[in-house]
């Protein structure tokens, strides 16, 4: 009450509420001690040249867009776009058809208030797209994966991850109680050594399907035989494959010739498919329904919204119904990586439309990256901690949805930018 009769004083026999700043003339000690901490903090990282520049997007997401500040249309080549759904005429009517009949959201949770049959259908129809007993949504895959090892793993597992696993691997893994192992990048004989000497009840070996900064490949054959021979259980994130990777879209089981190889998939709605938000895990029934009962994120965060639920499950008509647009994924990606070979520059990664022009130094990486914007041309540079020292990249991640001639124009205008900075010799 003491605090109340400080905020209100009676006027007139009316309340008037008294302005925070009429409390604050000057800074509370504990903030001003905080924009000192964090002064040097953002001084360190802007010195480290890692700072981050975030362009505001005045368009939908699309093959082409524009950006607050400047003139004109650039050709996207750095979105997860990988199909073109993003902006999808289908894919837009599910979203705004599903917003009129099922509403903004649910305001709560699922196992309070219940849950919607739309979100039922997705995954339902999740489970059927990747062959497996059950699925569970979240709201992204970062908290699927946030959700996974904590409700999974107690301290008589132990966990075995690849060294350039997805931070939200990493920040899932250091959740839970489990003994946790590192092994080097796709090191099979590493990994094995530390399977042979682990006594664990459960062991699990997760990885990236798809590395997201260098676009290479997990290696799936030898990872499920030595699961196999360690009677450990395989988890892959495939959130840069799902929809578009394999022949069909299922990801990289499939691409690898290994359909089911994994025990547990998570990955996300937020790429190809839709390109809205959302995630889920899906795999054996009594670990999803473990997941229901005790996966924090899951517990106390609402689901997808419908409009999202709705696009995903549009989306997924799309990629069922037609090889159209994974072809010409590959396609264009062919076209890139062959441009960009021609004109003497290096393309890392297998085969994948994540094609990280390698550069080396951080400085010429934000060089060439802003040349290339200047050709509107819409890329960004990667440098460390985000890669390694010495590996800094423009990474260039290409679309169903570019044309011909987009690909021409941004390979032409690397060559250009790369020529003028000294990247490409003469």
């Amino acid at each position: 009450m003491a605090l109340r009769s400080q905020l209100l004083r009676i006027v007139n026999n009316g309340h008037q509420i008294r302005h925070f700043h009429e409390f604050n003339s000057k800074e509370r000690a504990g903030v001003e001690k905080l924009r000192d901490v964090l002064g040097d903090r953002l001084k360190e990282i802007k010195r480290a040249k890692t700072w981050k520049h975030e362009r505001i997007i005045t368009s939908p997401q699309d093959r082409t867009v524009t950006v607050k500040g400047a003139e004109g249309e650039f050709l996207n080549f750095c979105a997860n776009n990988y199909l073109g759904l993003s902006n999808h005429p289908e894919v837009v009517t599910a979203a705004q058809e599903s917003l009129t009949k099922y509403g903004a959201g649910l305001s709560s949770v699922r196992f309070i208030c219940g849950t919607q049959s739309l979100h039922k259908k997705l995954e339902d129809r999740l489970t059927k797209f990747h062959q497996r007993e059950d699925t569970i949504l979240y709201g992204s895959c970062f908290d699927a994966n946030a959700g996974l090892f904590e409700a999974m793993l107690t301290p008589e597992d132990a966990v075995f991850s690849d060294a350039l696993n997805h931070a939200s691997i990493i920040d899932g893994i250091r959740l839970c109680k489990a003994q946790k192992f590192r092994y080097p990048h796709r090191d099979l004989s590493e990994l094995e050594h530390l399977l042979a000497h682990s006594e664990a009840r459960i062991k699990l070996i997760v990885t990236d399907g798809v590395f997201s900064m260098d676009g290479n490949v997990a290696p799936v054959k030898g990872l499920r035989a030595l699961a196999d021979r360690y009677r450990a259980l395989l988890a892959i994130d495939d959130s840069h494959a799902t929809g578009f990777f394999g022949d069909t879209g299922r990801g990289t089981e499939e691409f690898c010739g290994l359909m089911g190889a994994a025990d547990i998939i998570c990955s996300t709605l937020g790429k190809a498919v839709s390109g809205a938000a959302g995630g889920y895990t899906t795999g054996p029934k009594e670990l999803i329904t473990l997941l229901r009962n005790v996966s924090r994120p899951y517990l106390f965060s609402n689901a997808p919204p419908p409009p999202v639920v709705g696009a995903s499950l549009k989306a997924l008509d799309v990629v069922e119904r037609s090889n159209e647009l994974r072809e010409r994924l590959h396609q264009n990606t062919k076209a890139f990586r062959e441009g960009m070979q021609a004109v003497g520059l290096t393309v890392a990664g297998d085969d994948h439309p994540i094609c990280p022009v390698m550069v080396g130094e951080a400085s010429l990486a934000v060089e060439l990256a802003s040349g290339m914007l200047v050709k509107g041309v819409y890329v960004v540079a990667f440098s460390y901690p985000v890669v390694p020292k010495g590996q800094a990249r423009v990474r260039v991640q290409i679309s169903a949805a570019h044309t011909e001639e987009d690909i021409k124009k941004a390979v032409n205008a690397f060559a250009e930018v790369g020529t003028k900075i000294g990247l490409i010799k003469k």
